[in-house]
This record gives C-alpha cells, structure tokens and sequence, in this order.
C-alpha cells in the first residue's frame, strides 16, 4: 500500500516531510553535557529529585522531537509551553510521520545529534520495538491504569480516543452504524486515514469495522472482509484525506479518531457540516504511548519532556486537543480536569474495547496477510 502517515489532520494543511537520513554531526550531550546516569535515570529520583532533573535538562538545552504535528492533540501547546518552561530548546522534525517512520528514523539517525530523544507511538508499533526503549516512570505513574503501560516503564499511555465515522452532512446520508457505508448513497466516498499495516488509525479502523460485522478483539476477519465489500461495490476510495478534498467533497466519509474528528467540526464550521459518529456496536479505543529512545541524545531533556506531559498541564494540553487524557479519573477526582474542554468531545455509549498486546499482535500478522489482498 502507498500510505504509511497516521499523523494527518483532516482540518489543517501538513508541513513539509524532513527526510531522515544517518547524516549528521556526533551528538554533542555525550561529553559531559548532563550527569553520567541521565541515560539510565528510571524516574526522577534517579537524578535527586525534580529539580536536579530540571537543572540537568537545562543544562542539555535541547529536545529533539518527532512526528508531533502542531495540531494533533494540541502538541503545538505542548511544545511552547514546554520550551518557555524550561528554556529548552524543541527540535521538530517529520511532524506527519507515522509510527513505524519514527522507529525508522531512531534507526536510521543513531549515533547523531539528529536522533529522535523521544517517541509518540501507536500500540502495534511499540511493542516491536521495545529493545529501543529505556525504562522510566513518571511522577504520576500511580495515576495510569495498569493495562496502559509497561510494568518496568518502557513505554506509558499518554492520550487517547475512539475510533469514529466523520461526514460531510451536506453531502451524505448520516450514517447509523458501520455497515451503513456499504449502502450505494457512498459509492466513491469512504477513506481511512492510512495503511492500516503501519497506522494505528486506519489499523484500528478495521478492528472497529470487525466489531460492528459481528467480529471480536480476538478475531478480525470480519472488518478485513468489510473493506474488502466496501471495495467491491465502489464505496472505498484509497486515496489520503485532505483539507482540500474534504472541503471540495471528494472524500467526505472519513474512518479516524474522534479527537481528531472533533478538531475537524470546530475547524472546519462554516465551511464543511462536518458531522462525528461514534459507532455504539462497533466501540473501539485505543492509546498513544510515550517512550523514551535508550539512545537518546538528551536524556536529561526526554525524560523532563515525559514528566511534563504526564502532568495536569500537559495532560489538560491533550484533552484542550480534543484528546482522552490517560490520568483522567484521577484528575476528576482531584479536582484538576478542564471540564469545559471534556465537554467538547464526542459523546461515547456503549462498552469499548480495548485490545491487549497479544490480541493487537494476532490482528497485525493477519493484516499483513491479508490486507492486500483485500482492497488491490
């Protein structure tokens, strides 16, 4: 398939693609920039408390970042206040590169002062690449449920959504439910929002699209035998969603998360009636997790960075994005929740599901035996 971005936003246009490559200067921070046990700090104990890590971390003055869109969940926010924060400069590179793209250019880039510090990635994606990861748990760590993180710290859900149904109004039917788009009123007119062999969006599309044909966590088929139907009849288009196509109508049935999906109503009113079904039969959730790069060339500086986002301020930061907050009920209960923003997300019924690290393995290997075949 010739679509690997995840990290596309429906309502504003994408920066230019920052090519990776293994040039580069040797990392500078190596010779003595931040204390010999910054790569190896599990927590901020490690370094004497949160104020050794700060100075450490200043004293670094860098953050090299990938795949963090301005848009997608309010990163742009993240990333300013961060900076004026701390005085710590945020290196930005390849905002809309997908999950595996960031394992690839770790890969690609080490031994530079280019490498990524840290990484935003999607379940599948992380835990193939765990031996890439160093272990390090937040102050809050108590605050995450256990199933969305690593028990030794290698890798922390950071925010997260539901996969939902976003429509122009104006130009389609609304639909009810998934099977919905199988109905000839969608001839040429639903896209995902990449392959779902390396997005997590589009992966978590089809596990949705599984649940509402009478599928399971544990059993795919039935969403891959869905867009193979929805090929079949004409209504899938394979083509990337963009401002521009959904403004002039062309692809104004779009599969992706409803955090995003929200963005796009508040972006796009008075232009495009875009509309934001969460399928009730069909409830699939899913997380980003955060990690750090063992190889960091900042490590003082990534694990400051994890600290912030897993903070009230960070994580108000994603859900003022439109994004579900991984410490959620524990900052309902303290007090420390923007109510206001938890207000403008998309209303959720049903039981979601959400699927384990083993059940998200098995969907992986029968997408990538399957998927193409299926929509060629």
């Amino acid at each position: 398939m010739r679509r690997t971005r995840v990290r596309f936003s429906l309502f504003l246009a994408v920066g230019s693609l920052v090519a990776a490559s293994a040039c580069g200067s040797p990392p500078s921070s190596r010779s003595g920039d931040s204390p010999q046990s910054a790569a190896t700090a599990a927590s901020a104990s490690d370094f004497g408390g949160m104020d050794a890590l700060v100075a450490a971390a200043r004293k670094e003055g860098k953050l090299n970042v990938i795949a963090l869109p301005s848009y997608w969940a309010n990163y742009g926010k993240s990333i300013e206040q961060f900076s004026r924060k701390y005085g710590i400069k945020v290196e930005s590179s390849q905002p809309t590169a997908s999950s595996q793209e960031e394992i690839n250019a770790a890969r690609q880039l080490a031994g530079t002062d280019r490498a990524p510090d840290v990484f935003d990635l999607s379940q599948n994606v992380v835990l193939a690449n765990t031996e890439l990861l160093a272990p390090y748990k937040v102050q809050t760590w108590k605050d995450v449920p256990s199933a969305l993180k690593d028990p030794s710290g290698l890798w922390t859900s950071g925010y997260g959504g539901y996969m939902s149904i976003g429509y122009d109004a104006d130009r389609v039917p609304a639909p009810t439910s998934i099977k919905d788009l199988l109905k000839p009123e969608y001839k040429g007119k639903v896209v995902l929002n990449g392959d779902p062999t390396q997005a997590g969006s589009a992966f978590n599309a089809v596990v949705a699209a599984s649940l509402g044909n009478g599928g399971s966590p544990d059993d795919i088929a039935p969403g891959v035998d869905f867009f193979a139907a929805l090929n079949k009849e004409g209504n899938f288009l394979p083509v990337s969603p963009t401002p521009a196509s959904i403004s002039s109508g062309q692809t104004p049935v779009v599969f992706d998360w409803d955090y995003l999906q929200a963005a796009a109503v508040a972006q796009l009113a008075g232009k495009v009636n875009w509309k934001v079904l969460v399928p009730e039969d069909a409830l699939v959730g899913s997380y980003y997790v955060q990690a750090i790069n063992k190889n960091a060339v900042h490590p003082a500086a990534a694990r400051l960075w994890e600290e912030f986002l897993f903070s009230d301020q960070g994580q108000n930061n994603f859900l003022a994005g439109f994004a579900h907050p991984v410490r959620v009920d524990a900052m309902k209960q303290a007090g420390t929740l923007n109510q206001s923003a938890l207000a403008n997300l998309p209303p959720i019924e049903g039981q979601p599901h959400f699927l384990t690290p083993e059940q998200t393995e098995a969907a992986k290997r029968y997408l990538s035996e399957h998927w193409a075949d299926a929509v060629h």
